[in-house]
């Protein structure tokens, strides 16, 4: 894992370029403190900083193909690397050093710019090849590791982190609305959006060529849900798969131990981690809340006592949240509506100083089919055939039933599922999984954002629940829990590893049935059926929690005076978001009328980064 960065000036870099590039790597020093290099020629300077996880000594980059000049950067890993290399060998290449990344420069003399459609695991990289003025950077399939620019005139910049393009003082301090309305509504960016119209972000499975004023954007994978045909799944077949996966995200030379929250994602990874490492003193490390609902200690602990893990807790408490989130959008340079980004921090900053790679449990509820919409989605069928007169009453009931702080109320989810009656099944998923839904949106004097359609591309293959399953992964989680991932974990050096993204699990959730994904009220049915082999009962079927934060009752409590000053400031008016509706709606949680955490958080967050961004802008003019 490592931040890479980087100048390409077609019309040839000078002394000032190059210093820029070495600014912006010094802005990515929280990434990769284990080293950090820089390597220029006449049109390029590109920096890169490094954690070392795989090859020690021999990973330095920025990488360098002498005999061509092609200079290589990547942020992450390549898990299929020893393939790759024997391979390139075969062919007559001689890669001299052991590092994982060090194949890139031979893969592309090869393959070209396919080379990237060989590559396993999860990466952002950069490649410039001086003979043709090519600049190519590439994102992994999932999107697991991040990668922006900003292409203007005769240059290209790019950054692991927005943070590291604030230097860039050509841009101005403008905003960008409609990727910002984006962000009110679902509280992330699609790319190639950002808050900022001069920098784009990659999207996953993505590459940009550069070729002077020529820039060519394709993807080169998507994930095969709703094309595959499907089948009955076999048990061995997918334990083959999944236990390589995992083998495979261990094979490193540091050590290593994962998140782990009691619920069957984690403790499935954990239990697998386990089986094939026996030996290995493995740390397990729990977020714990003091409000029971939202707890998971206990479950926690009682895996990782079965399983023979360390068991490591971090409590998390409201007056952890105001400086966190401000460092937290200091480092990066975003903003992310996800309350968990704060919490995920604190786990991250505690198994750092242990550990620099942690197993995750993104992607199991995308993947193999875990979240209750999907439920919500089939039942949402059988409720418009009831009579018109019979859905109203229940509808009026449900309005009326008041809000509760606990965690995953059923009268949230309730009241959820009433507003998407007759609406369009994917529109209906998107109202259901708003973080500032349409409605309230316009209160707030906000046009709602109209990118559902245009950045979402689900109903072009798939349909039915291969559609939302397909959506989720290239939006909520490329761009929102994977998001928070990164930018949680690699704020202090610790690279997150995700096998349920792993391509072969990938390819092989893909030729599920539907009844195996989701079966009555029954989500990730093979999943759990697969985890029996490795956890109890009592952990594979237990109620869905996830990683959730008491918002509601800390914005009425703790939370409320710091809350009432940010949102005071007339900072969202330059988002187009009027104070005193914000405020109405402040007063509305503050004497429970309504539920308006995640809301007021996401509104919150906004306001952190609008000044920071100020800050930013003002410095670097």
């Amino acid at each position: 894992m490592c931040g890479i960065c980087g100048v390409v000036r077609w019309d040839g870099v000078n002394e000032t370029h190059i210093r820029r590039a070495l600014a912006m790597r010094g802005l990515l020093e929280h990434r990769g403190p284990d080293d950090k290099g820089a390597e220029a020629d006449e049109r390029a300077a590109l920096g890169a900083t490094r954690l070392s996880i795989r090859g020690s000594e021999a990973g330095h980059q920025p990488l360098r193909n002498p005999a061509t000049g092609v200079m290589a950067s990547c942020n992450g890993e390549i898990d299929n690397h020893r393939d790759l290399r024997r391979w390139l060998e075969s062919r007559g290449h001689e890669v001299a050093s052991g590092s994982d990344m060090a194949i890139l420069p031979y893969l592309y003399e090869e393959h070209g710019e396919r080379f990237v459609e060989e590559l396993e695991g999860p990466f952002a990289l950069a490649l410039w090849d001086p003979r043709s003025g090519l600049l190519l950077l590439a994102r992994d399939r999932a999107g697991e590791r991040p990668l922006f620019y900003v292409e203007k005139d005769d240059e290209v910049i790019f950054a692991t982190e927005l943070s590291a393009l604030a230097l860039d003082s050509g841009r101005g301090c403008c905003l960008d609305e409609r990727a910002l309305r984006h962000y009110l509504r679902f509280g992330r960016f699609p790319a190639p959006l950002s808050p900022v119209p001069a920098i784009r972000k990659l999207a996953p499975a993505e590459i940009v060529c550069f070729r002077g004023k020529l820039v060519e954007r394709r993807p080169y994978w998507r994930w095969s849900m709703g094309t595959l045909p499907k089948r009955e799944p076999s048990l061995e077949a997918f334990d083959r798969v999944f236990c390589e996966a995992v083998e495979r995200q261990t094979d490193c030379d540091v050590p290593f131990g994962m998140f782990l929250s009691g619920g069957v994602d984690s403790s499935l990874v954990a239990a697998v981690a386990r089986r094939i490492h026996p030996e290995k003193t493995l740390p397990a490390y729990t977020l714990r809340f003091g409000e029971a609902s939202y707890d998971e200690g206990p479950g926690a602990a009682s895996v990782a006592r079965r399983l023979g893990l360390t068991n490591e807790i971090v409590w998390v408490r409201a007056e952890d949240f105001p400086p966190k989130i401000r460092e937290l959008v200091r480092l990066t340079g975003e903003p992310l509506g996800d309350p968990a980004w704060v919490p995920t921090a604190l786990l991250a900053q505690r198994a750092a100083k242990d550990v620099k790679v942690v197993l995750v449990g993104e992607g199991g509820d995308e993947v193999f089919g875990g979240y209750p919409t999907y439920v919500g989605a089939r039942l949402a069928t059988l409720y418009e055939r009831l009579p018109s007169l019979l859905r109203r009453a229940f509808s009026g009931v449900v309005r009326r039933w008041p809000p509760t702080d606990r965690k995953v109320a059923l009268s949230f989810l309730l009241k959820r599922f009433v507003e998407g009656s007759g609406i369009e099944p994917l529109a209906r998923h998107l109202l259901w999984t708003s973080v500032i839904p349409p409605a309230v949106l316009e209160r707030l004097g906000c046009q709602p954002s109209e990118l559902d359609t245009d950045f979402d591309r689900a109903s072009e293959t798939a349909t039915g629940l291969d559609s939302l399953q397909l959506h989720d992964l290239e939006s909520y989680l490329a761009e929102g829990l994977l998001t928070k991932a990164d930018r949680a974990s690699m704020g202090w050096a610790l690279e997150p590893r995700a096998p349920y993204l792993d391509r072969k699990v990938l390819d092989f959730a893909a030729t599920l049935p539907a009844s195996e994904r989701v079966r009555g009220l029954g989500t990730k049915v093979f999943l759990k059926r697969y985890a029996l082999r490795y956890l109890p009962r009592s952990v594979v079927h237990q109620r869905k929690r996830g990683l959730s934060v008491p918002l509601a009752a800390w914005l009425r409590g703790p939370l409320r005076a710091w809350a009432g000053e940010r949102l005071e400031s007339g900072r969202l008016r330059r988002c187009g978001v009027d104070t005193d509706s914000v405020l109405e709606l402040l007063r509305e949680h503050f004497e429970r009328e309504a539920d308006w955490g995640r809301a007021l958080w996401s509104l919150l967050v906004l306001t952190e980064w609008l000044e920071w961004w100020e800050t930013s802008s003002s410095e670097s003019a």
